[in-house]
């Protein structure tokens, strides 16, 4: 076999490289993500290119002969990465915000050198341990039964499919299934609709108050008239924090209703859920401990690397009913009822490590460091808050809740129509953009275009969002003077 030739790979046709090779190259890009995080503050929050340049840059024909493994790392690192919204940056506003902690990248660094495949007890024992035990923090928090449990999954998305797939397994999986929803509610609650077999014409959007909460009248006389019409409700899907407001549904009162009616609740708390840590959160989302099931995101309010989700349901055997499956090659990996396989839980076989970072990080900081850092993000939404309310040019539309603030650009003594108001709030969006190195984020809240900002990251400052609140300001100042 020839050896190749110029590459510091493994030059003699083999994929393996010394302990010496494998050390540097580890400082190397230790070294590199470090830098990148020490010098984003100075930098902005996004950076973008056009696909055609991007072409002319990496659509290359894959090498024949091995490279300089260090020149790949130092190209990566500077060409394909930074290109991209740096959600972990101190004044990225837009969407929903997170900036890992080290041990959590480090943990994902680990996992992947590990190469474990989490799906059964008999592949990886300890691991499945730690998902118990992160499982069971989550149990806590939430305030649900030790009948509870659930699985970790890549995101949000996944969490909620897995949950309605267990909710229409519960409902005996009727043929003509309904679904409720309001109409704050993430797209990823209607794909998984859609996934599980949700006719669209039967998932309903159920209308919101003015606080964006789902309307429990309508919620009510939806679900008996399609009751009447022959249907089948098998779940009602409430917010706790929806992405666009940060609202919360009266889940109380849903609970209520879902009880009496014996329809499946699902809380989908991907943005909100970890505000639980909190006494402030506690409260917003007294009633979360009633739902049949919760969908959690890591990833966003408790500051790990992507991907790590999660479901919680209130009785760990509804996932098991749904998704436990028996195949010939896997028959090897049964160790009795105590020793569970987490793939007879979600969707996915082939399963990484996930618990890992959020283990490392709460055992390496504490729950005292989560806690303040879930509540810095709702005290600096509340500042913002005030900061408008005192505002001569803009105007909230809607409380702050749960890290995020919905405002636009609006005096109170100027009228000048809303077509024109949202002509103005897209330019200082659009400018923002281009002009200043925070990024904010818009949406429509009952048809009004709103600036949004999310500010969950817990190395954002009041001076960052303060000087975007400024530079806001006088962006729109300035588009009333041209519409003026």
């Amino acid at each position: 076999m020839s050896k190749a030739k110029g590459g510091d790979g493994g030059g003699d046709g083999h994929l393996s490289m010394s302990p010496e090779q494998m050390l540097e190259l580890a400082r190397q890009t230790a070294e590199l993500v470090v830098q990148r995080i020490e010098n984003l503050p100075g930098e902005g929050a996004w950076e973008g290119e056009f696909r055609r340049e991007l072409e002319d840059r990496l659509l290359k024909p894959p090498p024949e002969e091995s490279r300089s493994a260090s020149q790949v790392i130092e190209e990566a690192a500077r060409e394909i990465l930074p290109v991209a919204l740096r959600l972990d940056h101190p004044r990225c506003f837009g969407f929903i915000p997170s900036q890992p902690t080290w041990p959590g990248v480090l943990a994902d660094f680990m996992i992947a050198g590990f190469n474990i495949n989490q799906c059964s007890w008999l592949t990886s024992s300890g691991p499945s341990q730690l998902e118990l035990v992160v499982i069971d923090w989550f149990r806590r928090w939430i305030g649900y039964p030790e009948s509870a449990g659930g699985l970790l999954t890549s995101g949000g998305s996944a969490a909620n499919l897995d949950a309605l797939v267990a909710a229409r397994e519960a409902a005996n999986n009727p043929e003509r299934a309904s679904l409720y929803m309001s109409d704050q509610s993430h797209s990823a609650l209607v794909k998984a609709a859609r996934v599980i077999g949700i006719r669209p014409e039967c998932i309903r959007m159920i209308p919101t108050d003015g606080r964006f909460r789902m309307d429990m009248d309508a919620l009510v006389e939806t679900v008996a008239e399609d009751r009447a019409a022959g249907l089948s409700p098998i779940a009602v899907c409430a917010n706790a924090g929806t992405s666009s407001s940060g609202a919360i549904d009266s889940l109380e009162a849903m609970a209520d209703y879902c009880e009496a009616q014996s329809i499946w609740l699902h809380v989908d708390a991907a943005h909100g859920g970890f505000a639980i840590v909190t006494e402030e959160g506690k409260k917003i989302l007294s009633g979360i401990e009633r739902a049949d099931s919760v969908a959690l995101d890591a990833h966003k309010w408790f500051f790990q690397p992507y991907e790590v989700g999660g479901l919680m349901v209130k009785d760990v055997r509804t996932l098991e009913r749904a998704f436990a499956g028996k195949h010939d090659i896997l028959q090897d990996t049964v160790w009795g009822a105590d020793h569970p396989n987490f793939s007879d839980r979600g969707l996915q076989l082939s399963r990484s490590v996930r618990a890992l970072k959020v283990w490392m990080s709460v055992q390496t900081f504490g729950m005292a460091a989560f806690r303040r850092a879930v509540s810095h993000g709702m005290d600096l939404a509340h500042r913002i808050e005030e900061y408008v309310e005192d505002s001569s040019v803009l105007e909230m539309l809607t409380p702050a809740v749960l890290g995020i603030a919905c405002f636009r650009v609006r005096p109170a003594d100027t009228d000048l129509g809303e077509e024109v108001f949202e002509e103005i709030n897209r330019t200082v969006l659009a400018r923002v953009f281009w002009e200043d190195r925070a990024f904010v984020s818009s949406t429509l809240l009952h048809g009004t275009f709103a600036l949004r900002m999310c500010v969950i990251n817990y190395s954002t400052t009041w001076n960052d969002v303060h000087e975007t609140l400024e530079v806001i300001s006088k962006f729109g100042t300035e588009s009333l003077i041209r519409t003026d």
